[in-house]
């Protein structure tokens, strides 16, 4: 497969066509644009507007409001005017699912539309004319795949994979360009970071065979609220910065839609400028495995690597810590065999260090179980979480490390927060489970029921369920395919009505949403016992 970066060492973002949405840029030259979603009624036009006015005013660049039907796309033009009126000008996306012609409708209105390919039935030749729309409008188009909700044939093809997820993605860019429309971004979302990560390294590879330079919008959907959300997002979408991609990011979090906004801009300006970075030794890249996650191989020594689980700093015994060999880029040639190596780095491009090091070892047939260390001085929880994700979580996203060490020479944040920091890494990793995991999406007009005092409501009946998969999906729309991997779902069909799921299939349909909480907690408990 293609190469998807210029290089595992040296820092450059992947070059990109700019495009055009109403007076803001994507790609190019441009920053990293911010973005969020509303998640008013969009047919209330007075709520709409004041929600996407405090977006703008909490730094979003772009706004999206979804558009499930005619109406709602219809009104977007009213949304849209009163915002003018207002001195607003923050672009405007739609977001269409099942109904092409609410896509026909919302282009005559706003600055971006975005389609999911899984979800866009194409009867009629509907595309081709909505692309007709945008060309005159001189409206952009994202094509946004999301994981949970792939096409019936490609389903049947590739499976629920990345490789499915792209060549959705694909097959609809090939299309916009047949057509010579090239006002595109693209994304390939997953709940599941790994997958994420995957999709877009394979989507970058993918159009970089076939020189396309179209702009990439990143996220991590139902990545939930709080602490667990940050992290997810923070580890995803840094894993893909860190690495050149991505021109806009949007951080999806169940929690009012401003919100997102701070974290989304303070991680794109933690990887800004790092071009500048230290030199890095170039590595052998073919021993890199950056589309399947593969586990680097490593001997057992005091308790760490081998088959034992990924450990965090707190957990290593004194008298390990005591023989850890520590070393960084310039000193893997002198790693002695049986010895763990305590990995550091300053280097501002410490992720691409870190992994090159690694590599090097790889190279040179070195199994030595690795702790991986960061070190900062924050006295900020949020600051830290959002940094020592997007700097470690990438790590062990693929493969690399057998501990970690999140080391702050701020004595403002305890340790045992460091310790749940961590852990929580693992567990977006996928390395280590050791708490339930909550996909939650941050909810959209299509949301009938208070789906944050929800998710706050489930963690605090269910924080002791370890490994078990939640998920508290707003609708029908993406809920049930998105939250696909899920023991249990909880998922909003119809005002005050949710429908429960064990894996994906349905269970009881229309419960009163004050019953609900506990019919679910009834569904798992029922389930375990039968085990």
């Amino acid at each position: 497969m293609e190469k998807f970066c210029d290089s595992l060492t040296r820092y450059s973002r992947r070059e990109t066509v700019a495009v055009q949405i109403g007076n803001t840029a994507i790609g190019g030259d441009n920053p990293i644009r911010i973005q969020s979603m509303t998640n008013t009624d969009t047919n209330d036009t007075a709520a709409s507007v004041a929600q996407t006015e405090r977006i703008a005013a909490a730094g979003g660049e772009i706004v999206r409001l979804t558009a499930q039907g005619r109406r709602e796309a219809e009104n977007l033009g009213a949304i849209r005017a009163e915002l003018d009126r207002r001195g607003c000008r923050v672009p405007l996306v739609a977001d269409i699912h099942f109904l092409p012609s609410a896509a026909l409708v919302a282009a005559e209105h706003v600055e971006k539309i975005r389609i999911n390919p899984g979800n866009f039935n194409d009867k009629g030749g509907q595309f081709d004319e909505l692309l007709a729309i945008c060309k005159r409008r001189g409206a952009a188009l994202r094509i946004g795949v999301n994981h949970g909700s792939l096409a019936p044939a490609v389903m049947e093809r590739y499976g629920d994979t990345p490789e499915g997820m792209v060549a959705s993605a694909m097959e609809f860019l090939r299309r916009c360009r047949a057509a010579a429309f090239d006002r595109v971004v693209l994304s390939v979302k997953s709940s599941n970071v790994r997958v994420m990560v995957q999709a877009y390294r394979m989507l970058a590879a993918a159009m970089r065979a076939e020189e396309m330079r179209y702009p990439l919008h990143l996220g991590v959907t139902e990545a939930g609220n709080d602490r667990e959300g940050r992290i997810k997002s923070a580890a995803g979408i840094g894993a893909l910065l860190a690495d050149g991609l991505g021109d806009t990011i949007r951080v999806s979090l169940t929690e009012a839609p401003e919100r997102e906004i701070p974290v989304a801009r303070m991680l794109a300006d933690y990887f800004a400028g790092r071009e500048n970075h230290a030199p890095i030794p170039a590595v052998d890249e073919s021993l890199y495995s950056p589309y399947s996650y593969r586990k680097r191989p490593s001997e057992k020594i005091g308790g760490i690597g081998g088959d034992a689980q990924v450990a965090i700093w707190s957990e290593i015994p004194a008298a390990v810590r005591e023989t850890l060999f520590e070393a960084d880029i310039r000193t893997v040639d002198r790693i002695p065999r049986g010895r763990i190596v305590l990995l550091k780095t300053n280097n501002l491009n410490g992720i691409a260090e870190q992994r090159a090091a690694m590599l090097t070892m790889a190279g040179r047939g070195l199994t030595n179980p690795v702790i991986i260390q960061r070190t900062y001085d924050e006295s900020d929880p949020e600051v830290l979480q959002i940094k020592a994700a997007a700097d470690l979580g990438p790590l062990f996203l693929d493969g690399f490390g057998d501990a970690i060490r999140i080391e702050n020479l701020n004595p403002a944040i305890p340790q045992s927060e460091i310790d749940a920091l961590s852990l929580d890494i693992l567990q977006t990793a996928r390395v280590r489970i050791s708490k339930p995991e909550y996909i939650a999406c941050p909810s959209c007009g299509r949301t009938l029921y208070n789906i944050e005092k929800t998710l706050a409501a489930i963690k605090a009946r269910t924080g002791h369920l370890v490994g078990v998969k939640i998920g508290v999906m707003g609708c029908i729309v993406n809920g049930p395919g998105e939250m696909a991997d899920a023991d249990y779902g909880y998922v909003g069909s119809g005002p005050g009505r949710i429908t429960l799921y064990k894996g994906r299939e349905v269970v009881r349909r229309n419960i009163p949403e004050e019953q609900a909480i506990d019919a679910l907690l009834e569904l798992i408990e029922k389930s375990q016992m039968e085990r």
